[in-house]
């Protein structure tokens, strides 16, 4: 039976990673993994996650670039540093309030 999953992050919370130097805005949550088996299997195997938990879509940041990023639940941790992420698509997709909270941005319609 599968396992029930929840979600411990939210969209527009700012997370990093637990080995490598990146964090970045979850855009987008999948409840379990959703990408294809030839990316899941180019990940080394004593690194490679459980495909039964939430995996959450990044507008990621390193010292160098911006990218995204598709990344397990079990690999992340809030990033508490209050700085804003430099990803060029985090003002399209959110406002930042003055607490420094992303949230999505309303579209305007006319």
């Amino acid at each position: 039976m599968p396992r029930e999953s929840t979600a411990k992050f939210a969209i527009g919370q700012v997370v990093k990673h637990r080995r490598y130097p990146f964090r970045g805005v979850i855009y987008d949550v999948d409840p379990e993994f959703a990408n294809t088996e030839e990316w899941w299997l180019s990940i080394p195997e004593e690194l490679r996650p459980r495909k039964d938990q939430p995996f959450y879509h990044l507008f990621a940041e390193n010292a160098d670039t911006e990218y995204v990023a598709y990344v397990s639940e079990q690999n992340l941790m809030p990033d508490t540093t209050g700085e804003p992420v430099r990803h060029p698509q985090v003002e399209e997709t959110f406002d930042r309030d003055e607490d420094g909270v992303y949230r999505i941005r309303v579209a305007v319609r006319h």
